[in-house]
């Protein structure tokens, strides 16, 4: 009977999360096309737009699923006690907790489903979409098409004259330190990285700075092995939210080597596991909330109260990820905060049912 009751509410709190995210997905879709049909020039054009508004849709899904499992899950279940469902089931002797592990199920369900789409699907489609959005405002072949960058590799330090989806870096100065002391410094007319993820450095040519003097090499062609491959240097150019929980791992793991700042990439990687545990705090706090005044309440106020309480955990999540880096605060505190306090909640308000 428990495993029949289970199947009902899961349907039912999925079916009401999916309608409310399909909602939400449509309202920030087309704010963000309006967005872009301001930047819309040259090959980028309104099809463009659409295409790479569409592309992103993923990515906002998972930014959005939190609150759109709270608000389907307060609708669904909120039926269910308006129904009096709820009040059957309770009188058939199943308990709150109980109750709360059946629900539970709906949230595990969305939280799998939460870290697929943010590990596998939002992040590269993000990243495809924003490619393709700059070689469309800026054609291949332009000048434009790329960003100057320096790259720090152990004791070298690598200026970037350009970088681009192709990795073709134009001139490169190479800077090589033994300590504080300057080794070397070499200048490359042309630079890039090939399939291998070796460096190909064209009409080289590098200044040897020796105890009994200077020293001046040239080469037309040096191959160079760095700890910096084409998948790192990736990740420095994509922006945090384009990048998977993986690549997030591997390019704080690079910074943290090289007596790098990583504190962006931590405060995005820990952001976003807290994100999806959330998922599965909504739909009990929701059955929180039905065994008390939204018993009775309509559909309306249960929706008011799920906008309010998620715009304030959105805000809050923002807030405190945005101040973290801006105060150097701890990036796994200033995360998890305000899903340990929706967790508290939930358990307060578990405790106060009778």
């Amino acid at each position: 009977m428990t495993g029949l009751l289970s199947q009902y509410m899961m349907r039912t709190i999925l079916t009401s999360t999916a309608m409310v995210l399909v909602v939400l997905l449509a309202l920030a879709g087309l704010f963000e096309f309006i967005a872009e049909l301001d930047d819309t020039t040259g090959n980028y054009g309104t099809a463009q737009a659409i295409l790479y508004t569409a592309l992103r849709l993923p990515n906002l899904a998972f930014e959005m699923l939190p609150i759109a499992a709270l608000i389907g899950s307060l609708l669904g279940l909120g039926a269910l006690a308006g129904n009096s469902e709820i009040i059957v089931m309770r009188s058939a002797g199943i308990s709150v907790a109980v109750m709360s592990g059946m629900v539970a199920l709906s949230g595990l369900v969305m939280l799998i489903f939460t870290a697929l789409l943010g590990e596998f699907i939002g992040p590269p489609l993000d990243y495809y979409a924003r490619n393709m959005r700059v070689e469309a405002l800026y054609q291949q072949g332009d000048d434009r098409l790329g960003n100057e960058a320096w790259v720090k590799d152990g004791s070298v330090y690598l200026h970037l004259e350009k970088v681009n989806p192709e990795f073709e870096f134009g001139s490169l100065y190479m800077y090589r330190f033994e300590g504080d002391r300057l080794e070397s410094i070499a200048v490359a007319e042309n630079a890039g990285i090939d399939q291998n993820d070796d460096w190909i450095l064209e009409n080289l040519r590098e200044t040897q700075f020796q105890r009994d003097g200077v020293q001046v090499t040239q080469s037309s062609r040096s191959i160079e092995s760095f700890e910096v491959d084409s998948g790192l240097l990736g990740s420095s150019l994509a922006k945090p939210l384009s990048l998977s929980a993986r690549e997030l791992l591997s390019y704080i793991d690079y910074l943290d080597r090289n007596g790098l700042d990583a504190t962006r990439y931590e405060t995005e990687f820990w952001y976003r596991i807290s994100r999806t545990f959330t998922v599965l705090i909504m739909p009990i706090l929701s059955l929180a909330f039905v065994f008390g005044s939204l018993r009775t309440g309509g559909a309306g106020g249960r929706l008011m109260i799920g906008v309010v309480i998620g715009l304030a955990y959105y805000l809050a999540s923002e807030t405190l990820a945005n101040s973290g880096q801006v105060f150097n605060l701890n990036p796994i505190i200033v995360t998890w905060v305000p899903s340990l306090t929706l967790t508290i909640i939930t358990l307060i308000a578990l405790l106060r049912i009778r």
